[in-house]
């Protein structure tokens, strides 16, 4: 029988507890107090008579506030919690004492060694798994946790090997023992595919905890059940990558290849044919190779900064929106493609429209579906989840604990203008995480430039009023702004403002389809 004893704390409680125990002559068996003061008993199961006044008269104790049976003392509870956690997992676990010996199996091990329990039970652990000094390692001065491989049954498998530290009397930490969990290449293998598979929300990975972001994974979700390109525009640093892989991936192309080129990193012939390929006896090659877009054939084709792209590229791009249809470099034969293409840029395609930079027909053909992702600076709630997000991330793979953001750091990251924005963010985090030593990330943990200087609308030498500079501003804005929302009405909505006022300011800075390339 057990009983749960919920209590005042008041000295000598116990005791008088204990007291009709012995006047009853029962045998106790075990008492616990758990950290809410509730008392614990076990003893063996008494007479009904017995019983009838044996729990009134410790209800009369002073300070006793109810009495009740159990069916557990916390002890068993968390023994039979962890006996049955250890008994689920599919992978090979021991758990083992300071010496090495085998003190606990799981049904995993029974099953691969097909001996009872009973029979592994004290055995050293070093009989049945080879490959580490297990002794060795217990009788170090520092037991760390360790992953190695290791041999069980005459194959290889990865072991985590991690020490059983308990608290002594002093609250210092002394080890108890081990726990080795094993896994096979074959359940690796399982596991690496999983990981690797699609999520089912692809989106998951898209922090949208603002409004803004919101918006743009409802828009960018109803697009990837399309079959047109998506521009997706945003400065350096937005996850404009991140988006257009999540669009992939919610497509009906997403067991397709998602294939990426960065138009400003490559010179323009090593672009070409990194795209389109080349025939063979180019180049001096006896055998031709195949470009990404080839590759990308019922994938998608990720154009990474498609405003840096040369006339003739964009040229041939153009070609293959129009036709579908390609030749590789020094190749005469057409070659028929069947891709979904999106691209990026932190430019503004319309102005370089009008400076002749870039071809106004791709631009249409490009330009069917797109995306505005908004700078941090905008999405302010955005950033403590994406912080907590990288802490999360980092920490695994740095193999510690996530810390906590102070008061002062969450302030701090929410004031800064993250002319970076995104990534900015990331890699701040991962040198601050990198050099910690607690568990707190304070504001002085972070290193960045003075937002001072960071980030600047205005030149320092501009000449004109407050007002004049606010009016340049706004016309800007409204000429970046105006192609993606062409009508009065839909750009009012975008920027908040009345449909009037929008209009008059249009009016007033010359906006409309004659002015700007839509």
């Amino acid at each position: 029988m057990r009983l749960e004893i919920t209590c005042q704390d008041r000295l000598g409680i116990t005791q008088d507890i204990l007291d009709i125990l012995v006047n009853y002559e029962i045998d106790l068996r075990g008492i616990e107090i758990d950290k809410s003061g509730k008392i614990f008993l076990n003893f063996p199961n008494i007479e009904f008579d017995d019983f009838q006044h044996f729990m009134p008269e410790i209800r009369r104790i002073k300070g006793i506030e109810d009495v009740k049976t159990t069916p557990f003392m916390p002890i068993e509870r968390e023994q039979n919690q962890l006996r049955a956690l250890l008994q689920t997992l599919p992978d090979p676990i021991f758990s083992l004492d300071t010496k090495g010996r085998i003190l606990l199996v799981n049904d995993a091990v029974v099953a691969s060694i097909e001996q009872q329990p009973e029979q592994m039970l004290g055995s050293e652990i070093n009989e049945f798994v080879r490959g580490f000094n297990f002794q060795k390692w217990l009788d170090g001065k520092t037991v760390a946790a360790q992953t190695l491989k290791v041999n069980f049954l005459e194959q290889d498998f990865l072991a985590d090997i991690l020490p059983v530290m308990i608290p002594d009397a002093d609250g210092e930490s002394i080890l108890a023992g081990a726990l080795l969990m094993l896994k096979s290449e074959f359940r690796l293998g399982q596991q690496l595919t999983v990981f690797h598979q699609a999520s089912n929300d692809s989106f998951a990975s898209v922090q949208a905890t603002s409004n803004s972001m919101k918006k743009v994974v409802r828009e960018a979700t109803r697009m990837s059940e399309l079959d047109g390109p998506i521009l997706i525009l945003g400065e350096t640093g937005t996850g404009k990558e991140m988006l257009a892989r999540a669009c992939h991936e919610a497509s009906r192309r997403a067991s397709g290849e998602f294939l990426a080129l960065n138009c400003a990193s490559l010179p323009d012939s090593v672009a070409e044919t990194e795209l389109f390929g080349y025939a063979a006896g180019a180049f001096g090659q006896s055998e031709g190779k195949a470009g990404i877009l080839e590759q990308a054939k019922a994938g998608t084709l990720f154009l990474d900064e498609v405003g840096d792209m040369s006339a003739q590229l964009q040229a041939k791009l153009l070609r293959v929106l129009q036709n579908g249809t390609f030749r590789r470099v020094g190749d005469s034969n057409e070659v028929t493609v069947d891709v979904r293409i999106v691209c990026t840029t932190q430019k503004d395609l319309s102005k370089l429209i009008e400076d002749g930079e870039f071809r106004e027909d791709l631009y249409y053909r490009l330009n069917v579906l797109s995306l505005i992702v908004p700078p941090l600076r905008e999405r302010k709630s955005d950033i403590i989840p994406l912080a907590d997000r990288f802490l999360k991330q980092h920490s695994m793979k740095l193999g510690r604990r996530a810390p906590k953001l102070s008061k002062s750091c969450i302030d701090y990251l929410q004031t800064y203008p993250w002319p970076g924005n995104v990534r900015q963010l990331e890699n701040a985090l991962y040198r601050a995480l990198s050099l910690l030593e607690g568990n707190e990330m304070s504001k002085e943990h972070i290193q960045l430039p003075s937002s001072s200087t960071s980030i600047s609308f205005v030149p320092e030498d501009f000449e004109g009023t407050l007002e004049d500079e606010v009016k340049r501003y706004e016309k800007n804005l409204l000429r970046r702004l105006y192609p993606f929302y062409p009508s009065t009405r839909q750009l009012a909505k975008k920027l908040g403002l009345s449909h009037t006022a929008i209009a008059n300011k249009l009016r007033e800075y010359g906006i409309n389809k004659k002015t700007v390339k839509i």
